[in-house]
């Protein structure tokens, strides 16, 4: 048994069995011993899960386009800002600045990663030295108040603590307690009222026996968010579906999954503090909470169409043409864009808070959002 495990069983002890999202946050983000916070848990290929960013540097300068499109069409402000959220070893950010310094493109802006895990701090200032002076680091939101700029998170929202919700008959709650000396789960019925209000809201109906994730923390966070950014935009990568794709008959399971060394386990409760567990992103959640803090919905669509669109063509020849490696560079990107990649699985969705709907390049060719509602 790992001190973790010790951790939780206390708290059952104490509270009795505990809702899945409270043991997911303990599993996930329990000071130096949850699998993001122990620094244990490499990220990228030779990890459990890599990013957009890990495949392919153009991912990242695609963005700092992005950047400096969000940039003009606000009017130039000097004190524009990029902050992101969960940066993971600091890639996305390199690549964004590398992109700026070498493009040497109009109107610098300063970079904020907001980083609370000190092992991740360390690895992001490794591998940023060269980047000294554009980039600062804060612990929390709370540390910042009246951002211009863009908010950004890639593959962020997923790794929120979850609530696991069944159909018995009635709502049901899946929690976590102990029993032969393992976990195992137990459905209560529900009593909160954010989980039957959510459920009333995007989901409305299920069958018996039909299981399902509710994400709440969205709603806290797309609110700090409002809370600090004056005016501005916040992207959104993450993989997920729509409300009516979510919760369909063939996603009847959920979506929650679990990554052991390379390998997808079914069970949450094995391996404690050293897997991942992640679940898809209801988008039309984010957008519609968003709506109600302040911010509108500028447009929704596949990672692999947003780019596209953005001009990743001529990001292409742009960076590549003249290399000996042209055809190793454009199969790499690939991954970036075509369904069997991430083209599909992830989408990109911008919220915005200013006057007027600026029109963005990315969202040209297919914006969905429509069907967020």
């Amino acid at each position: 048994m790992n001190p973790l495990e010790e951790k939780i069983i206390e708290r059952i002890k104490k509270e009795g069995p505990i809702t899945f999202e409270a043991f997911m946050e303990m599993a996930l983000y329990y000071p130096g011993l949850g699998y993001y916070s122990s620094g244990k848990s490499p990220v990228g290929r030779d990890g459990d899960f890599y990013t957009s960013s890990h495949l392919h540097p153009v991912f990242g300068a695609m963005l700092a386009r992005q950047f400096s499109e969000m940039r003009e069409l606000m009017g130039s402000p000097s004190d524009f800002c990029v902050v992101e959220i969960g940066a993971g070893a600091g890639y996305l950010c390199k690549d964004i600045l590398d992109y700026l310094e070498r493009e040497d493109l109009p109107g610098d802006f300063n970079y904020i990663i907001v980083e609370q895990n000190p092992f991740m701090k360390q690895m992001q200032e490794a591998l940023l030295s060269d980047f000294r002076g554009k980039v600062s680091w804060v612990e929390s939101l709370n540390e910042l108040d009246s951002i211009r700029g863009c908010i950004v998170s890639n593959e962020l929202l997923d790794a929120f603590p979850v609530h696991i919700i069944e159909m018995r008959g009635e709502l049901n709650e899946l929690h976590v307690t102990r029993d032969n000396n393992k976990f195992i789960s137990k459905y209560q019925a529900v009593r909160s009222n954010a989980i039957i209000n959510y459920f009333k809201r995007f989901i409305g109906d299920l069958p018996d026996g039909y299981r399902t994730e509710i994400n709440l923390r969205i709603r806290d966070w797309i609110g700090k968010i409002s809370s600090i950014l004056s005016s501005g935009f916040v992207l959104t990568i993450d993989y997920g579906y729509t409300s009516r794709e979510y919760y369909t008959e063939e996603r009847s399971g959920g979506t929650l999954l679990c990554f052991h060394r390379h390998q997808v386990i079914e069970d949450p409760l094995l391996n404690i503090g050293e897997q991942d567990i992640t679940a898809h992103v209801n988008f039309s959640s984010l957008s519609a909470w968003g709506e109600g803090s302040g911010f509108k919905t500028l447009g929704y669509c596949p990672q692999g169409t947003y780019l596209v669109a953005s001009g990743i063509d001529e990001m292409i020849q742009e960076l590549y043409q003249d290399s000996p490696d042209y055809s190793f560079e454009v199969s790499r990107i690939k991954n970036l864009i075509l369904p069997e990649g991430m083209g599909e699985s992830h989408k990109v969705l911008i919220q915005y808070k200013g006057e007027g709907m600026p029109e963005l390049r990315g969202f040209s060719m297919r914006n969905q959002v429509n069907k967020l509602q």
